[in-house]
């Protein structure tokens, strides 16, 4: 069946090499600017379109990357000095619309860790600015992924979401580019359902460990409505800074939350008084890890909440599609036969856990 395939596929490739955004911190001090990024310089180096990518295991360029992640931080540096006029060339900085030479001041690399994972380095890109200038643009070449933009030094300052080939607005030099409710919210809902669809594929398995325990609406909605009430508490709470779990403890949990979700579903037939407490503990859990990725992309001042709020419907805009999606796929035609459970309801689950404990052991153990 399509969805048992599609979980096969995602056992096969759990150790995806997700896609990270670059964030960038634009600040100005008399005359002078910097730049400075967060990024993952092995896939600019590797010339992944990260526009297109949404698992560099995927890509052409996949073995050049695992290359480039298992460089010492100086070999990745020799190989960044040939890259770096390219890069400058098409990063551009403008002051008043006139362009502002950039130079690299700065680059701090950490040492070979995890291959499997994404390693962040820190580069801190200056230039001068005319005395007087009034606002920045930035030009984010195309091929180049997401971009979040963040201003830091005044009031109001600038945050935005830039994707590869796009440019920044006119950033006022002296703030006050803080901007409304509706647009800050908006702008936010993209990035909280692209966590989830296609790239959350651990809350996708628990989202569909949750539809396949029964074909009663009832059952799904008590469900998912304790998986949401929790989710977002503590999404609220972390991206505040009030609750704060270390990724290496709430990981692992999110994974065996999936076990557990989708291993009910091969003895039980009928919901248990615990299930719902279960999910919302899990679904606490859960929220930690999208506070995480909240606070990679970055909370605009004064528009905390906008923020929060349009993440948090992407979330849920997600969860609701993944739901549609298993429906539309086995739902709406085999869910009223006698053989549904049998066949597709707890094949699925067990695959589904199987998912879950090799993550878990993933997580733990790797």
């Amino acid at each position: 069946l399509a969805v048992s395939s599609f979980l096969l596929i995602t056992l096969t490739s759990a150790q995806a090499h997700e896609v990270n955004p670059t964030v960038a911190d634009l600040s100005l001090k008399d005359t002078s600017v910097t730049l400075s990024l967060r990024i993952t310089l092995e896939s600019f180096l590797a010339g992944i379109d990260l526009d297109a990518a949404q698992d560099t295991n995927d890509v052409p360029e996949a073995a050049d990357h695992d290359a480039l992640r298992a460089l010492s931080p100086q070999d990745l540096q020799t190989r960044l000095e040939s890259f770096a006029p390219e890069m400058l060339k098409s990063m551009v900085l403008r002051a008043d619309g006139a362009p502002i030479p950039l130079q690299i001041s700065g680059l701090d690399i950490p040492p070979v860790g995890d291959v499997e994972l994404p390693r962040l380095s820190q580069m801190e890109l200056t230039g001068s600015v005319p005395t007087g200038a009034s606002s920045l643009q930035l030009d984010w070449p195309a091929g180049y992924g997401t971009l979040i933009l963040r201003q830091i030094g005044p009031e109001n300052p600038y945050t935005g979401y830039i994707s590869g080939g796009q440019s920044s607005p006119e950033i006022a030099v002296s703030g006050g580019e803080a901007r409304g409710f509706f647009s800050v919210f908006a702008e936010y809902i993209p990035v909280g359902f692209d966590h989830i669809l296609p790239k959350g594929l651990d809350h996708i398995l628990f989202v569909l460990g949750l539809f396949f325990f029964s074909t009663a609406l009832r059952p799904l909605l008590i469900q998912v409505t304790s998986f949401t009430l929790a989710h977002t508490v503590t999404l609220a709470l972390g991206a505040l800074g009030i609750v704060s779990i270390p990724g290496s403890i709430v990981e692992p949990i999110i994974a065996a939350s999936i076990v557990y979700v989708a291993i009910e579903n091969v003895f039980f037939t009928k919901m248990n008084p615990w299930r719902p407490v279960v999910i919302f503990i899990f679904g606490l859990l859960h929220g930690l890890g999208f506070a995480s990725v909240l606070g990679e992309f970055g909370l605009p001042a004064g528009q905390f909440v906008a923020a929060l709020i349009g993440f948090n419907v992407g979330v849920e805009l997600g969860q609701l599609t993944v739901i549609a999606l298993a429906f539309l796929a086995v739902g709406y035609w085999f869910g009223g036969k006698d053989w549904y459970r049998t066949r597709i309801a707890i094949p699925a689950s067990l695959i589904i856990a199987a998912v879950g404990a090799y993550w878990f052991v993933e997580r733990v153990f790797l």
